[in-house]
C-alpha cells in the first residue's frame, strides 16, 4: 500500500502582491461601520463611500447584542449580495467603572455587546462560511485584552475582550476546514469611545505608550486589509496588536 498525503492544496494566488490585497468582488459586512474604527476599516476596503470608490454599499440597522436582529441583516446581506466572503465583528462599547462600582446592568450591557454580539456575529457568519466551503471572521478585540489598562478601571471590558481573543482562536482551529479567523487588537484610539475620557487620565495614557499618543484610526487599516485580503491566506488564529508598544513593557 502507498501512503496518500493529507495534505491540502495551496489556495489560487497571484505573483503580484498588490493584487493580493485587492478586495475586487469581496463582500464585506462591518459591525460598528458608522465611525471610528470601523469607518476606517469601511473605507480602505472600499465599501462605505459608494460614489468615491463606485461600489456596491448598503447599511443595515442591527443591535448586534440580539442574535435574531444580527441573524436576519447577515441574511439579508447574503440576499442583496449573492454570498458572504468576510466579517469584520467591530462593535463595541467600554466600561465606565470598575467591577465592584460597575452597575450590573452597565456590566450585562457591555457583555452583551462586547462579548456575546462578537460571538453572534461569528455565529451567523460562520454558518454560512461552512456552507460555501470559505470565508474570513475578523474580530476586534483590544491590547485590554493582554494587559490591565491603568488608571482607568474597566475589568468588564478587559474580561469581555480577553474572551473575544481567545474564541478567535478556538474558532480557528474549529472551522479550520471552511474560514479563517483572526483579530486585531488596537491600543488607545482616538475615537468617540474615548473622546470623553479627562486630560489628565489621557496624560497617563500616553506616558505608559512608548510611542507617545494614541493611534489615528488611520493607522488600523493596514491590518484589517491584511487579514481581510488574499495577502493572509495561511495567517489564522492571529491576533496582531497595534498599541504603540503598550503591552512591550
Amino acid at each position: 500500500m502507498t501512503q496518500q498525503s493529507i495534505r491540502r492544496a495551496d489556495p489560487p494566488l497571484s505573483d503580484s502582491i498588490f493584487k493580493m490585497f485587492q478586495m475586487h468582488g469581496k463582500v464585506v459586512i462591518i459591525t460598528g461601520g458608522t465611525g471610528g474604527i470601523g469607518y476606517e476599516i469601511g473605507e480602505e476596503l472600499a465599501y462605505s463611500l459608494e460614489k468615491e470608490f463606485g461600489v456596491k454599499a448598503k447599511s443595515y440597522q442591527c443591535a448586534v447584542q440580539n442574535f435574531e436582529e444580527v441573524q436576519a441583516c447577515t441574511d439579508a446581506v447574503v440576499r442583496d449580495f449573492g454570498h458572504l466572503d468576510v466579517m469584520i465583528a467591530n462593535a463595541g462599547i467600554p466600561s465606565k467603572a470598575g467591577a465592584l462600582d460597575d452597575k450590573l446592568e452597565d456590566w450585562h450591557r457591555v457583555v452583551d455587546v462586547d462579548f456575546s454580539g462578537a460571538y453572534y456575529c461569528a455565529r451567523t457568519a460562520g454558518q454560512i462560511f461552512r456552507k460555501q466551503g470559505s470565508g474570513n471572521l475578523i474580530f476586534t478585540s483590544s491590547m485590554s485584552g493582554h494587559a490591565v489598562n491603568y488608571p482607568q478601571k474597566q475589568a468588564c471590558y478587559n474580561a469581555c475582550k480577553a474572551g473575544v481573543s481567545h474564541l478567535a482562536k478556538s474558532l480557528a482551529v474549529e472551522w479550520a476546514d471552511f474560514a479563517r479567523v483572526n483579530c486585531v487588537s488596537p491600543g488607545y484610539v482616538d475615537t468617540p469611545m474615548s473622546g470623553d475620557c479627562a486630560f489628565e487620565m489621557k496624560e497617563e495614557w500616553y506616558g505608559l505608550t512608548p510611542i507617545e499618543r494614541d493611534c489615528d484610526p488611520r493607522e488600523l487599516k493596514g491590518a484589517y486589509l491584511y487579514l481581510a485580503s488574499d495577502a493572509s491566506t495561511y495567517t489564522t488564529g492571529a491576533d496582531i496588536v497595534v498599541d504603540g508598544g503598550y503591552t512591550c513593557r
